[in-house]
């Protein structure tokens, strides 16, 4: 470690999408303390997002075991280090149990659920300034990136997998909405359509690959890692998916965002940004759980939100986030 260095311990979420609704903070550090190194914790999911943080001395990977022992074997390589500041955004005993100047731990919220963004905020007690999800990437990503996107026509970019079926939207409908976004007389008429999620969802995503001509169809569910991914949501001109790490992503991105809401508190986990948008059917979230209290009728949950209400809402938000066009010089 360099000296004169500020060690930082940021200890993050498990999942992939709290993971992403956090990372503004790791920014916010890093433009705030220019000596600052990190030593990240996450989970194996979430763990690729921050490959490329600068000043990173260690990427530990925190796997959980049943016995509880990755707790220990985490202190065991924390422990001897004096830490500037640990973050731990799991309120966990190991920010007591090492040495630090400071320490930013996460404690339960009561009262109104709040955003996930504004909970990690506070935290650090910067809620009046939300940081924003950061992911870094690097010059090959975005260079390969850009490789894997090239072609004609705009990109419609889906991610029709989730966490929990009670959150997946039926793919046959994001098969119609593509079909109507992407065909003829369609807002992305020509397009072309980008597929995302992990290796175990492949089965779900090539579902979709019926819906334009093979050369329109670009897959990347389990082919690429997820900063990739992210770089490749960069390209896209909208997208549109579950409740989902992927959302989130694609919020981060910077792409236009639809995400598809039912028994997800849209308060906590609605994507973040401002050409980020959701959309639900006639239900709430709390008539979907007042309902349902013990999702014994899980697979039912997005059944009230229709093909025409989303393609509605997608279109709403091609058209809030056309982008200008520059008036020609007068001369």
């Amino acid at each position: 470690m360099a000296r004169g260095s500020f060690p930082i311990l940021f200890i993050t979420a498990t999942n992939i999408g709290d993971a992403v609704l956090a990372s503004g903070l790791i920014k916010r550090l890093a433009d705030e303390i220019p000596n600052a190194r990190f030593t990240i914790v996450a989970g194996p999911a979430a763990a690729p997002l921050f490959g490329f943080v600068p000043n990173l001395d260690e990427l530990i990977v925190f796997a959980k075991q049943k016995d509880g022992s990755h707790w220990f074997d985490l202190w065991r390589k924390v422990r001897r280090r004096r830490w500037g500041l640990v973050v731990d955004l799991r309120g966990s005993a190991i920010s007591r149990l090492v040495s630090t100047k400071r320490r930013a731990v996460h404690r339960k919220l009561v009262g109104e659920p709040i955003h996930k963004v504004m909970e990690a905020a506070r935290v650090l007690k910067i809620e009046d300034q939300p940081a924003a999800p950061y992911i870094w990437t690097s010059p090959e990503v975005e260079a390969y990136a850009a490789d894997l996107t090239a072609g004609q026509g705009p990109i419609l970019a889906m991610a029709p997998a989730a966490n929990w079926v009670g959150k997946t939207w039926p793919l046959e409908r994001f098969s119609r909405v593509a079909m109507k976004l992407l065909g003829t007389g369609g807002p992305l008429q020509g397009g072309r359509l980008m597929v995302l999620g992990a290796p175990g969802d492949r089965k779900t995503t090539l579902g979709l690959k019926d819906c334009v001509p093979r050369h329109r169809f670009i897959d990347l569910a389990g082919q690429v890692d997820l900063v990739t991914s992210f770089a490749c949501l960069k390209h896209a001109r909208l997208f549109v998916g579950n409740d989902s790490g992927a959302m989130h992503l694609a919020a981060a991105s910077g792409a236009p965002t639809l995400g598809l809401f039912g028994p997800s508190d849209d308060r906590r986990y609605a994507p973040w940004g401002p050409n980020a948008r959701l959309v639900r059917g006639g239900r709430s979230f709390e008539e979907i759980m007042s309902g349902d209290p013990g999702s014994a009728q899980a697979v039912c949950h997005m059944m009230d939100l229709s093909v025409d209400r989303v393609y509605e809402a997608a279109r709403a938000l091609l058209a809030a986030t056309e982008p200008k066009k520059t008036a020609p010089s007068q001369s």
